[in-house]
């Protein structure tokens, strides 16, 4: 899996997501993204070559999939996925996903025009986000956001501020939630959340997981503590 240089929270909750999954393993491989905004620096960090190189480590452990575990797309446009995913595979002959692609094929699955949205990020990349879903013909009916921009600092939101964000964006009774950041600790938190509020949350963590599974023929029904998102079936 590839994932930014200061995720600290990706490469735990992703292990202990697949710990009791015979024959599965999960490797990682980085690249550097330390600042989340619109100015160039930060958006330079998502250049192509970067990780494709990354993802060529990962090939060298003949993998069965590589995914891009971030959210970049959300801002810089779904399009640059679709895009990524195609290079990794010319590149390295290996079936690519990512947290953003696999998160909108969920919602097409089951049919999502509502949407609620958590994130850590600025305001002028939710709103960004915000407007890549409409153009996708999804409505965020509800937002919340921390207006931080340090990719360490996401890390550290606490799982209290976290069910609060949920829980008032579940008041306005959108279709899903979507918790949309790979460096938050919010994966663990999806059963209770669909508990109490009775609304699918999708992190983007676990999105690409779910996603990384399939592609490898692994059914992801085992994975029943950790939400809805799992139990989909074909």
């Amino acid at each position: 899996m590839l994932t930014p240089s200061s995720n600290t929270a990706l490469e735990p909750i992703t292990s202990a997501m697949v710990a009791d999954l015979d024959h599965v393993s999960v490797h990682f491989s980085r690249f550097r993204v330390t600042q989340i905004s619109l100015g160039e620096n930060a958006l330079g960090q998502f250049d192509l070559e970067k990780i494709l190189d990354a993802a060529r480590l990962l090939a060298d452990a003949e993998v069965d999939v590589i995914a891009w575990n971030g959210t970049s797309a959300g801002w810089l446009g779904f399009e640059t996925d679709e895009a990524l995913c195609r290079q990794i595979t010319e590149t390295t002959g290996i079936p690519a996903t990512t947290s953003v692609l696999a998160l909108n094929e969920i919602l097409a699955r089951t049919g999502v025009t509502e949407l609620g949205l958590v994130t850590p990020y600025l305001e002028d990349v939710q709103q960004r986000i915000v407007a890549n879903y409409a153009r996708r013909g999804i409505r965020c009916t509800a937002e919340r956001h921390l207006g931080l921009s340090k990719n360490f600092e996401f890390s550290e939101v606490s799982a209290q501020t976290l069910e609060s964000l949920v829980n008032e964006v579940a008041q306005a009774r959108p279709q899903a939630i979507t918790t949309f950041c790979t460096n938050l600790h919010a994966a663990p938190l999806a059963r209770a959340l669909e508990a109490k509020t009775g609304i699918p949350v999708y992190d983007t963590i676990s999105t690409v997981l779910w996603k990384s599974l399939r592609l490898a023929g692994v059914d992801t029904r085992a994975l029943s503590g950790w939400g809805q998102l799992f139990q989909q079936g074909e």
